[in-house]
């Protein structure tokens, strides 16, 4: 794989595995919305659904990591850093291209939403009007581009994001892997994405389970920058747990898969 195929495979790949998964829960949550109030199960199986397009579409261009996790193990697995730097660039760019497709695809439910009156009265003070502990850490609609916790315990949501990418990069590195050993392979996709619905269902209801760098900052960015009405905040005090808990848990899965499987 070259250089530039790994840029736009990874680009192509991460946007389309952003637009289908933001895009199930932009349809579960908005108003308006034909899907609004489908449910966890329409989200998780979203998402699955999400990694197994995304992963058919590109992995013969760049191995479909849409992950920095993912590529962060395998890198650690094989000990070559050298095009790790052009598969986070393109995860990154991937997942604010898709985010930014979610808006534009769901612009006039986004509108409805954010003008609607019952869900503006939902909403804390807004900063400066009270004080500054008043201010809201996460907009209405900011769970579409990226997660949050439900109880906001910093070692817990940090140790939840941990535990589901260390299932989700162990799969890869045993299971998923194409003959080269770089990418997903078709097997490898399908498994991969029935393991990312299974993170889901059972350990998704603590943090969202973002379980990918990429899939979580990069909408968090388009969040911030879009001009939503009534949006509120991005929440960056808790934007760093899922990336730091992500690439923690590739660490810890190579280390367990060179332990272990070699």
């Amino acid at each position: 794989m070259s250089t530039s195929d790994i840029f736009i495979g990874e680009i192509i790949g991460t946007a389309v595995l952003i637009l289908l998964g933001a895009g199930v829960v932009a349809a579960v949550v908005l108003k308006r919305s034909k899907a609004q109030n489908a449910g966890w199960l329409a989200i998780t199986f979203g998402w699955g659904f999400a990694v197994l397009t995304a992963v058919y579409m590109t992995g013969s261009l760049s191995g479909a990591h849409l992950n920095p996790a993912v590529t962060v193990g395998i890198a650690i697995k094989d000990g070559d850093w050298s095009d790790v730097p052009v598969y986070i660039a393109g995860q990154i760019l991937g997942a604010m291209i898709g985010a930014t497709l979610v808006w534009i695809a769901y612009y006039g439910q986004f509108q409805a939403h954010l003008t609607d009156p019952e869900i503006l009265a939902e909403q804390p003070a807004e900063e400066g009007m009270v004080d500054q502990k008043a201010a809201p850490k996460a907009g209405p609609v900011l769970g579409i581009f990226s997660t949050g916790p439900e109880i906001r315990n910093v070692w817990q949501n940090l140790a939840t994001e941990i535990i589901g990418t260390v299932v989700l990069v162990l799969a890869v590195l045993t299971q998923g892997l194409n003959d080269s050993g770089k990418g997903l392979g078709a097997v490898g996709g399908l498994m991969v994405a029935l393991v990312v619905v299974g993170i889901g269902l059972s350990l998704g209801g603590p943090t969202g389970y973002a379980i990918n760098p990429a899939r979580d900052l990069g909408p968090r960015i388009v969040h911030a920058l879009l001009p939503l009405p009534n949006k509120g905040g991005s929440d960056w005090g808790y934007a760093w747990i899922p990336v730091v808990g992500p690439l923690a848990g590739a660490a810890i899965a190579a280390g367990i898969y060179n332990i272990a499987f070699v």
